[in-house]
C-alpha cells in the first residue's frame, strides 16, 4: 500500500531516541522530509543525520521554545503536514502535585502548544495530521501521575479533531503499552498481552505511520491501542 507520504513535511517531538526516533525513521522511509525535534543536542544530531532530515532543539514545555522551533520547520519546509506528538518525561511514579505538573506541562500543554502552532499552516493548506503519542496507563490504575497525563492527552486530542476536522486535519491518538526501545529492555512479564510478547518501538511507529497518511482519513479523534493487546478488558 502506498502511504502516500512522499514529500510531506513532519515534525516528530521526542524525536532523537525511543518511539519518536522510530516513528521518524519510519515516515523517512516513506519519503517525508522530517524535522526531529528534542532537548538533548548531541542525540538530535545523531538522528537528524541518519535519517536525512533537519535537527530543531526545543523544549514542549516552553510557549517561547515551541513557536521559533515551528518557525524554524516552516523556514526550511516551506510548511508542516504532519506533526507526531512524542515528547514527554520519564513518569518516575510519582504522587506529589510537583510531579503531576510537571508531567502535564510537558505531555498534555506541550502536546497542545505544539498542535497550536502547527494547525494554522495546516488550516491554510486545507490538510495536516496531528497524531499523540499517549499511553495505556490511560486505561488502567497503578499510578496517578501516568492515567492523568494519558486521560488528558485522549481527552485533547477529541477536542482538537473536532475543531480541527472541518479543515481536513485529523487528530488522533496511540496508547502504546510497554514498549521496547533503547531505554526499555524486552520485558519479562508479559502474561497479560494478548499477543504473548512486548511491542517494539518500530511496531509502534508503523501505526503512526499510517495514522499520518491521507490513508487514514475515516479515523479521526479516537484512541488506538498498540500495546499487543490487553486480556480480559473490553474497550469500545
Amino acid at each position: 500500500m502506498d502511504l502516500q507520504l512522499n514529500g510531506r513535511r513532519a515534525i516528530v517531538t521526542g524525536g532523537s531516541k525511543g518511539i519518536g526516533l522510530a516513528t521518524a525513521r519510519a515516515l523517512a522511509a516513506e519519503g517525508a522530509r522530517v524535522a526531529v525535534v528534542a532537548r538533548g543536542v548531541e542525540a538530535l544530531g545523531a538522528a537528524a543525520r541518519e535519517l536525512g532530515g533537519i535537527a530543531v532543539p526545543a523544549d514542549t514545555g516552553s510557549d517561547e521554545s515551541v513557536t521559533a522551533m515551528v518557525a524554524a520547520v516552516v523556514e526550511t519546509f516551506g510548511g508542516v503536514d504532519i506533526l507526531v506528538n512524542a515528547a514527554a518525561n520519564v513518569n518516575q511514579g510519582g504522587f506529589g502535585e510537583e510531579t503531576l505538573e510537571e508531567q502535564l506541562n510537558v505531555k498534555v500543554r506541550g502536546y497542545l502548544r505544539c498542535a497550536r502552532a502547527v494547525a494554522p499552516y495546516m488550516v491554510g493548506q486545507g490538510w495536516g495530521r496531528i497524531i499523540n503519542v499517549s499511553g495505556l496507563a490511560a486505561r488502567q490504575t497503578g499510578s496517578v501521575v501516568g492515567s492523568v497525563r494519558n486521560v488528558a492527552v485522549a481527552a485533547l486530542t477529541k477536542n482538537l479533531a473536532d475543531e480541527l476536522g472541518p479543515a481536513g486535519i485529523n487528530v488522533t491518538v496511540v496508547h502504546p503499552g510497554p514498549t521496547i526501545t533503547e531505554r526499555q529492555p524486552p520485558a519479562s512479564a508479559v502474561a497479560h498481552v494478548s499477543i504473548g510478547r512486548a511491542i517494539t518501538a518500530a511496531e509502534v511507529a508503523d501505526v503512526i505511520t499510517f495514522l499520518a497518511s491521507p490513508r487514514s482519513v475515516s479515523i479521526n479523534g479516537d484512541a488506538i491501542a498498540v500495546g499487543g493487546g490487553t486480556k480480559g478488558a473490553i474497550h469500545y
